[in-house]
């Protein structure tokens, strides 16, 4: 359904000294509709901003279904952008920042340029090249697609570029305007919380199955074939997928494969091992780990391991050192909830590439010298057209606050609807078409 070019950009580091010799290597897919190529200068652009931080945008096996399908119909070419340090665009990894650096401070600060301040700045850099020539307006500008953190950057776009922008869309991501994580695991958490009671009242006999994990990998060393540790806790934040379409069925199909393992071997087979370290992406994309907390952070405010600490000082009896005490306990029919989207300083040891950074990780989630990423008096005098859909029960990104950011940026077209989770973009198209005739005010109903 269309033609793909692979582009690289050569862009600064560090957007306020751009003539230093620090570069990252941009990549971008772009995709023409098939027949429209001789209209590549003419035809609009929307840029897709994909969810993470820390994830590569992948290339669709086709763009005749999803959003992919809508956008060619509404006569865009596609920009699918590869953020800075993820996939093909200058990848943070263990082995990149060793090859460059020698120490904690360097890698850190190095890191430190890869928040979404700097992801739009590369937009905005790529929009610049391939909108050279064009006459002024609307021809020069992008419309935005944002998928959960993509919205946070999209929202960051809105602050420092809104002229570039023709129109956006945000789905499962506005942002909550927070100076500090704190606040966002006070409500995501509880939001954890209810999702492990439907799990396991959909699936009451997993209660004694994870009980049965939990006593095992709390009494053995049990390494991962990608030369991990599941313990417990990582055990635990397999409860991820709750806040997706269908992730209720995978966790129950790896803790029933684990607990028939147990039932018939006394250990985990290397089958449910690999299932479960292929189902966790941390060491492939460490972004998403270590800098993961820091997209909450505004000026002057440190992470601190904010889910960590959190979860210790109000969620302690509900996660809190279940795999400790639960060989002891007497009372079978108590259950060991699962974790969610946060992430831990453990995470640093338990997984095998992680703990190559664990000491940029702690630096990161010590430091304070992080820039504003919103201006609200910008938000709040918004002229670009913007629709977003905010799932009332993503585990992810809070409804009320991110009902709040909504709120706050003038013109916003919210539309609110518990029937997805939090990856309802990709689980039906229906969601992106809503938002076109949302923001052109032709709606119909779903």
């Amino acid at each position: 359904g269309g033609r793909v070019y692979e582009r690289f950009f050569d862009c600064p580091l560090d957007y306020s000294q751009p003539d230093r010799d620090q570069r990252v290597r941009m990549f971008v897919r772009h995709i023409v509709p098939l027949g429209k190529e001789g209209k590549v200068h003419e035809l609009p652009f929307i840029l897709y901003l994909q969810g993470g931080p820390g994830y590569e945008c992948q290339l669709p096996a086709s763009v005749k279904g999803g959003w992919h399908a809508l956008a060619i119909k509404e006569g865009y070419q596609i920009l699918l952008i590869d953020q800075r340090g993820t996939g093909l665009s200058s990848p943070i990894n263990a082995d990149s920042l060793e090859a460059r650096f020698t120490t904690t401070d360097e890698k850190a600060e190095y890191v430190s340029h890869f928040r979404a301040d700097n992801i739009v700045r590369d937009c905005e850099f790529v929009r610049k090249v391939l909108c050279e020539g064009r006459a002024d307006g609307e021809a020069k500008k992008l419309a935005l697609l944002g998928q959960s953190f993509g919205g946070f950057c999209i929202t960051t776009y809105l602050s420092l570029f809104p002229n570039s922008i023709s129109k956006a869309f945000i789905t499962g991501g506005v942002p909550p305007l927070v100076d500090s994580p704190d606040a966002v695991y006070q409500a995501t958490y509880r939001r954890m919380l209810s999702r492990n009671k439907q799990y396991y009242d959909k699936y009451p006999r997993d209660i004694q199955r994870v009980r049965t994990i939990i006593k095992h990998l709390n009494k053995s060393d049990v390494e991962l074939p990608d030369s991990g540790t599941l313990s417990p806790r990582r055990f635990q934040q397999l409860g991820i997928f709750f806040g997706f379409t269908g992730g209720f069925d995978k966790v129950h199909q790896l803790v029933f494969k684990a607990a028939d393992d147990l039932a018939t071997t006394g250990k985990l087979t290397t089958h449910t091992l690999t299932a479960i370290a292929d189902s966790q992406s941390f060491d492939t994309n460490p972004l998403y780990c270590i800098l993961h907390e820091s997209i909450y952070c505004q000026e002057g405010n440190a992470s601190l391991w904010s889910a960590h600490r959190v979860r210790e000082e109000q969620f302690a009896a509900e996660f809190e050192h279940s795999w400790d005490i639960i060989s002891t306990r007497e009372d079978s029919s108590s259950p060991v909830y699962f974790t969610g989207e946060s992430v831990y300083p453990w995470m640093l040891e338990d997984y095998a590439q992680l703990r190559r950074l664990k000491d940029v990780g702690h630096a990161l989630a010590e430091r304070s010298g992080w820039g504003q990423l919103y201006d609200t008096s910008v938000l709040a005098r918004n002229t670009v057209p913007v629709a977003g859909v905010t799932y009332y029960n993503d585990m992810f990104v809070d409804f009320n606050l991110s009902e709040q950011t909504a709120n706050s940026i003038q013109g916003f077209k919210q539309w609110v609807t518990n029937e997805y989770h939090h990856n309802g973009l990709r689980a039906d198209s229906r969601v992106m078409s809503y938002l076109v005739d949302l923001l052109r005010g032709d709606i119909t109903d779903l």
